[in-house]
């Protein structure tokens, strides 16, 4: 505290820093926050160095070839992030965005149950306020714990990614499964039973080849095990030709429901045993959060789920 004239005068703090340290909260390293912020990874130091001045504590800590934060620096990030977006949106314009006026393109990485699903109709919602709005669906491939944090896709939407502490999620609905096979399948000649299902071969939907999955650990506890022929990686590579085969193929409700079934041959029932719902839900990168046009986005996928189901508990 200086004086002047007298006159105690308290020496302000630099809110610079504030930005500075949720940066560095959301990158997990000086070498990414000094990209974020255009600085060198010296100068990025340096401010690393008067943060911990400033807040009497070290901030981030080395494990390893990384850096974690330290229990202080976890319970001010939220309160952090907050404080820093509130301040930011003084500097947004508060008149209302024409979106008819606007071109926004959207890239959407998820896989294609969700695309055959809802994708037409998403774009649809979307265009209807942006005509000009364009979509890009990303394969949903290997795991990538940085697309969000790295701003490389707007939005993810799945069910089993393993996400960055700092992102944010809402849930859309919730997937229930059934028995998918051609119409005159030997399985639907009488009610399925558990039995009469391990009777058939089936296919299994996995991205990432693998041969077992929540169904079979159910079968196992009933002493009970499929003959699981084939692996494919998409829910729709299969069904133009599983009406030719005595293949069975568990799906989640949502792709035969929306499937002419009729038409191409198929038929549909529930398993005959309860097996957890899976909760898919919609993912994105919080400083997005406030952001007017990436709000609209969140928004119509949750309204274009909600139109074909209710939203799912949890």
């Amino acid at each position: 505290m200086k004086r002047r004239q007298g006159v105690a005068i308290l020496k302000r703090p630099d809110l610079n820093l504030l930005i500075a340290l949720d940066i560095l909260l959301e990158e997990g390293s000086v070498a990414g926050a000094a990209r974020r912020m255009n600085l060198s990874g010296p100068a990025m130091s340096r401010t690393l160095g008067r943060i911990r001045e400033a807040f009497g504590d070290p901030i981030l800590v080395s494990a390893g070839r990384k850096m974690v934060p330290t229990p202080y620096a976890l319970d001010l990030r939220a309160r952090l992030h907050e404080i820093v977006g509130a301040a930011s949106d003084l500097f947004r314009p508060e008149k209302p965005i024409d979106l008819a006026t606007l071109e926004p393109q959207f890239t959407i990485r998820t896989n294609d149950l969700f695309i055959g699903a809802f994708g037409m109709a998403l774009l649809g919602r979307l265009q209807s306020k942006a005509p000009r709005c364009r979509l890009r669906f990303a394969p949903d491939g290997d795991d990538d714990l940085d697309m969000l944090r790295e701003g490389r896709i707007d939005l993810y939407i799945g069910a089993t990614i393993a996400l960055k502490p700092e992102i944010r999620t809402q849930a859309l609905f919730n997937l229930s499964f059934q028995v998918l096979a051609r119409a005159g399948h030997p399985v639907f000649a009488t009610d399925i039973t558990p039995q009469s299902l391990v009777a058939h071969g089936h296919i299994v939907v996995s991205r990432l080849g693998r041969w077992t999955g929540p169904i079979d650990r159910i079968l196992g506890e009933m002493g009970l095990a499929r003959t699981i022929a084939l692996v494919v990686p998409t829910y729709y590579s299969m069904i133009e030709t599983l009406r030719f085969s005595d293949m069975i193929m568990p799906v989640p409700d949502i792709v035969a429901r929306n499937l002419p079934l009729d038409t191409i041959g198929l038929k549909a029932v529930d398993l005959p045993f309860p097996i957890e719902p899976v909760t898919l839900f919609q993912a994105w990168h919080p400083r997005d959060d406030r952001d007017f046009v990436h709000r609209w986005l969140r928004q119509e996928v949750l309204a274009t789920t909600r139109d074909g189901r209710p939203i799912g508990e949890g």
